[in-house]
């Protein structure tokens, strides 16, 4: 029997999603719900039907999943921990400093509505989550370095396209060669976060637009903008069209620790990713924890639940007797 996926918002994450499912042959998509005209949202799977968000609660009991595509900045926040008093809900909130209030909210709300919600799941937080426990829990004498890029940041993209006299926004994120360089050399250096990467923003602006006030509230947003040295380019939409519309991304996590009775040994763990498209890697994310949402509801549970609570073995499609065979 298919995993019944709902999909509700579709922007770049809700195709990815759409992609995802396509890829797992336990799934199957069943809706995609929109705030705009239904009409006018044109879906790649036959099977599927589009419908207006307010449709969404009434169809709670056709569905086992719901993936909510929104942004972090304004959507998550109130989607979320509503739509988990419906149903069983994947998000992937990625504002780090606001993750403790975001799981607060959302395990109230699924625990009520018996339901149990995955949030903050991609690939950071996510999978560079992961890493960091593991290598962690591995090397407890240790240092811990992220570096995310050079991508564009969707989170980061979709602030600040939400800010007044922005028609469209491009943000990348790049690593400081040289504060790389010296993580990797085992230097073990403390960096600060504007030591650590840099941001540049590409923006196309509405006619008359004041600029000025846009690139400080830009530079000035906190929790995405305030503590980077942020370059801000406005340009034209041909320009945004011609050199800015794929979605590429990655980065490293790193840690470095020493063991021996006198620390006389150095090692290094790195998990890095190149991504040609960052929405789609995401929402292949997102699909195993869908997964996982669907079984630990089966087996009764409730609540919030982040990658940190998920088991591995109830991300995969395969067998626990398969992984052990071919895996382990």
């Amino acid at each position: 029997m298919s995993i019944r996926i709902g999909i509700l918002g579709y922007g770049n994450l809700g195709r990815g999603v759409e992609c995802a499912v396509k890829h797992n042959q336990d799934m199957e998509l069943k809706a995609v719900f929109t705030r705009r005209n239904p009409e006018d949202v044109k879906i790649l799977t036959d099977t599927a039907k589009v419908y207006h968000v307010d449709e969404a609660v009434k169809m709670k009991d056709e569905l086992d999943v719901l993936i909510i595509c929104g942004g972090s900045a304004t959507d998550l926040p109130v989607q979320t921990p509503e739509y988990a008093k419906y149903f069983n809900v994947v998000d992937s909130f990625d504002t780090h400093a606001r993750i403790p209030e975001h799981f607060a909210a959302v395990d109230e709300a699924a625990k009520k509505g018996n339901h149990v919600a995955m949030i903050s799941v991609g690939w950071d937080p996510g999978m560079f989550s992961l890493n960091r426990l593991y290598a962690n829990a591995i090397l407890p004498g240790g240092k811990d370095y992220t570096f995310w890029g050079k991508g564009v940041s969707q989170g980061h993209s979709d602030a600040v396209r939400r800010l007044e006299g922005v028609v469209d926004a491009r943000q990348y994120t790049i690593p400081v060669e040289a504060a790389l360089d010296a993580v990797r050399s085992g230097e073990n250096p403390e960096l600060t976060t504007r030591e650590k990467h840099t941001r540049e923003v590409f923006v196309v602006a509405e006619e008359g637009a004041d600029k000025a006030k846009i690139e400080t509230e830009i530079k000035t947003m906190p929790n995405y903008f305030d503590e980077y040295d942020t370059t801000v380019h406005f340009i034209s939409e041909e320009e945004m069209k011609k050199n800015h519309t794929g979605l590429p991304h990655g980065g490293f996590v790193i840690r470095t620790g020493k063991t021996g009775w006198e620390d006389e040994h150095d090692h290094v763990i790195e998990y890095s990713l190149k991504l040609d498209s960052n929405p789609e890697f995401t929402s292949s994310v997102i699909a195993a924890y869908a997964r996982a949402a669907y079984r630990l509801s089966k087996e009764g549970q409730t609540g919030c639940k982040t990658v940190f609570d998920v088991a591995p073995v109830y991300l995969s499609a395969q067998t626990p007797e398969e992984l052990r065979a071919h895996m382990l």
